[in-house]
């Protein structure tokens, strides 16, 4: 089943201007591989070497990901995947 993941207006030029897109995946790993393939250059944006890039939130439902299992965090497709970039400001 097919999980809804919200897309932050920096990224929507790579979904074709979409808010939202439906991915498959068994987690977050396999659903950010997933969403790479139909909307290249996704990934480089969202990860690095080391896993989720710094300054890139991601949520399950109300969840970060990072206080869940991170990448390998579960996905039945009943939840909203969001993207949020943090915001600096001083």
């Amino acid at each position: 089943m097919a999980t809804t993941v919200r897309i932050p207006t920096p990224l929507r030029t790579l979904t074709g201007g979409e808010e939202a897109v439906s991915i498959d995946g068994a987690n977050v790993r396999e659903l950010i591989d997933n969403l790479e393939q139909n909307h290249p250059g996704m990934r480089e944006r969202l990860l690095d070497e080391k896993g989720v890039r710094r300054f890139v939130n991601i949520y399950v439902g109300d969840e970060d990901i990072r206080f869940l299992d991170g990448l390998d965090t579960a996905l039945d497709g009943k939840e909203e995947v969001s993207i949020v970039p943090a915001i600096a400001g001083g």
